[in-house]
């Protein structure tokens, strides 16, 4: 087991059959040098530095419906909202006072948020605050939309693809398509977006071989960014008697996207948090290296429910990144409220620019 995990730090590769041999052994003391040796391997590509970004939820409504969701279309009981582009710039501000340099606009897939809507937003964010990154997670739009959106002044693209399993993908998607979702993460790294795909653990139905397969699509795709993780039911939604996701296998599944795609950043997700309360720093040591306080109005905060009892909802931002830093600190790690662009992305700046130069 040992050498497969040494196999996989030297190279970054594993095969199918060696990754889904390697999960179904993960005892503790593997478990160990797996993310040792992911802690290393963030190390040497991004030292001890953990990104700060800043968290907006702008919305509340989704078309979708997706059934592990509390945002799904059909949830009824689902406590809906929007906040209006000066509410947004209003949290930018917040944020930009307290230090962050990086917005994440995550929101349901709303429709109200128009192609100009947004394109506005954006323009005014980035006139604004011009030193800052600007993430989009705001799901599948039309190509026209998403080139649009770069040329206004977006930055990076969040967009996980959810499962490497189309089976899977269909019976939890019902209104999507598998095909459409990776023809997307490719359209938006052909327009240039710095992107960021990624999965959960612990689905109802996903086996070892999903995972693996996971795994090897992010490998495949190297994308700048890797959103691992563990499925939480929501009580509103089919799921609602499912078990959860474990944070062992999250853990696992982060460090070994850490060593798959070692210059990827991945974020220590609330949800890891909301499961365990070092969540999110049991994933800094395996290899994680982002974490995204919330900036939304704590009014709202509670209604961007994904899932049960998440973590954070009633926080002050200046009190939250306080914390935050304080806990980061303690587990080992400095922090950084600079933009954190990915690694790769300089490596493709430096490309651009040689082959301009030729």
């Amino acid at each position: 087991m040992r050498q497969l995990i040494h196999k996989l730090y030297s190279r970054g590769g594993l095969s199918r059959d060696e990754i889904v041999y390697l999960l179904a052994r993960l005892d503790a003391g593997v478990r160990k040098e797996l993310y040792g040796l992911a802690d290393r391997k963030r190390r040497e590509k991004y030292g001890d530095k953990v990104f700060l970004r800043g968290l907006i939820e702008f919305s509340s409504y989704c078309r979708r419906d997706c059934l592990y969701c509390g945002l799904r279309a059909s949830n009824r009981s689902a406590e809906r909202y929007r906040l209006k582009p000066p509410e947004i710039l209003d949290c930018c501000r917040e944020g930009y006072g307290l230090g962050y340099r990086t917005f994440v606009l995550q929101s349901g897939e709303d429709p109200w948020y128009t192609e100009e809507i947004l394109v506005n937003l954006i323009q005014e964010i980035k006139a604004e605050f011009p030193d800052t990154a600007l993430t989009l997670s705001i799901g599948e739009r039309e190509d026209r939309t998403y080139q649009r959106l770069y040329e206004a002044g977006a930055d990076r693209f969040l967009l996980r693809h959810e499962t490497a399993s189309p089976k899977l993908y269909q019976t939890l998607h019902p209104s999507m398509s598998f095909d459409n979702r990776r023809r997307c993460l490719k359209v938006l790294q052909e327009i240039g977006y710095q992107v960021g795909a990624g999965f959960m653990v612990g689905l109802p139905g996903q086996t070892a071989d999903d995972l693996a397969d996971d795994l090897l699509y992010l490998q495949a795709l190297h994308p700048d960014m890797i959103g691992i993780g563990p499925f939480i039911p929501h009580s509103r939604t089919p799921l609602s008697g499912a078990a959860a996701g474990t944070i062992e296998d999250t853990l696992a599944m982060v460090a070994l996207a850490r060593l798959m795609v070692p210059d990827a950043l991945i974020p220590a997700t609330t949800a890891l948090g909301s499961l365990d309360s070092e969540g999110r720093e049991k994933a800094l040591k395996a290899g994680a290296n982002i974490v995204m306080p919330n900036l939304s109005p704590i009014a709202v905060r509670t209604k961007y429910a994904l899932y049960n009892n998440k973590i954070c909802t009633g926080d002050e931002s200046a009190a939250c990144r306080h914390c935050l830093e304080l806990r980061i600190h303690a587990a080992g790690f400095s922090v950084d409220m600079g933009r954190g662009d990915s690694l790769k992305s300089f490596q493709v700046k430096r490309l651009t620019a040689s082959q301009s130069a030729q």
